[in-house]
């Protein structure tokens, strides 16, 4: 008969964990997509040569490991900046740069896949370039980086188990906690691996759901 000592208020920790990762990862991909947009049309619009120092910014950022980020952020903000700042606002901060070098390829090469007629057309009735990115190459343009934001974003949320060198208990580390305590780490990976499903099977199903949809369109 199989016996835990896992209790209800232990379920709760590893549910107010998850809830952290959550948190962490929408806010980290919804700032990291503003700017991975702003930073893949400016890269896509200056050309190589002109977009030559954000490449080298984003090349950075994509490059080095995001533990290594995570740890070399926290020790710069408050040993050289001398800003008190907490983990949770220094995940944020490297989640979001993070997800933005990504992001930025992903816009870019989005944009790219739009037919240059379609653009000339566009400009030829009189769009201004403002007028033709918003109405005519950014929504082309989603539907061919959406299934790789959509990896994006549940690439970040599993990265977001690496916080906890900046000491956020997200899911992963509550789940750490109550193995140290419990002493019954397969049973309680596998309540974790059950949480991270729970929370990244919706966003991929509403991802397929709306290519299906744009597809038939």
């Amino acid at each position: 008969m199989f016996d835990t000592a896992l209790t209800t208020r232990d379920l709760i920790f590893l549910a107010q964990g998850a809830g952290m990762t959550i948190i962490v990862t929408a806010i980290s991909v919804a700032i990291g997509t503003v700017l991975g947009i702003i930073f893949g049309v400016l890269r896509y619009q200056l050309g190589a040569i002109w977009a030559a120092p954000i490449t080298f910014v984003l090349d950075i950022f994509r490059s080095i490991p995001l533990l290594i980020q995570l740890v070399l952020a926290n020790a710069f903000i408050g040993t050289v900046l001398r800003l008190k700042m907490s983990g949770f606002t220094v995940a944020c901060i490297v989640l979001s740069l993070y997800t933005a070098a990504y992001c930025a390829e992903i816009v870019r090469g989005g944009i790219g896949a739009v037919p240059d007629t379609t653009r000339r057309a566009a400009r030829s009735l009189g769009m201004t370039w403002f007028q033709d990115m918003t109405y005519i190459v950014l929504p082309l343009a989603t539907r061919v980086a959406l299934p790789s934001w959509i990896g994006l974003a549940l690439g970040v949320m599993k990265d977001s188990a690496l916080v906890y060198v900046v000491q956020v208990t997200e899911l992963l580390k509550s789940t750490q906690i109550l193995i140290t305590r419990l002493q019954e780490p397969l049973f309680l990976l596998m309540i974790c691996g059950a949480f991270y499903f729970i929370i990244s099977f919706p966003i991929a199903r509403f991802g397929g759901y709306l290519e299906k949809r744009w597809s038939n369109d």
